[in-house]
């Protein structure tokens, strides 16, 4: 079930937010829905980084290259 959440913008944000809607065709709700998922998507992302890295440097899986060469 959808829910509700509110929550406080400074004025710049606030108005920069309605200029991209006005912009887009977007509504307000869509585009700070839309940034909140990337945020979050970020977010869990640097954490499984964290977690699987000790694991990685004991492979020495030390740059993106290392983990390509790997799974290639």
């Amino acid at each position: 079930m959808p829910a509700t959440v509110t929550i406080r913008l400074e004025d710049l944000l606030q108005t920069r937010l309605s200029r991209l809607a006005a912009a887009t065709g977007r509504t307000r709700s869509d585009l700070v829905r839309e940034a909140l998922e990337r945020q979050l998507a970020l977010i869990e992302f640097s954490n499984a980084r964290r977690k699987t890295r000790p694991f990685a440097e004991r492979a020495a899986w030390l740059t993106d290259e290392d983990v390509f060469e790997a799974v290639s």
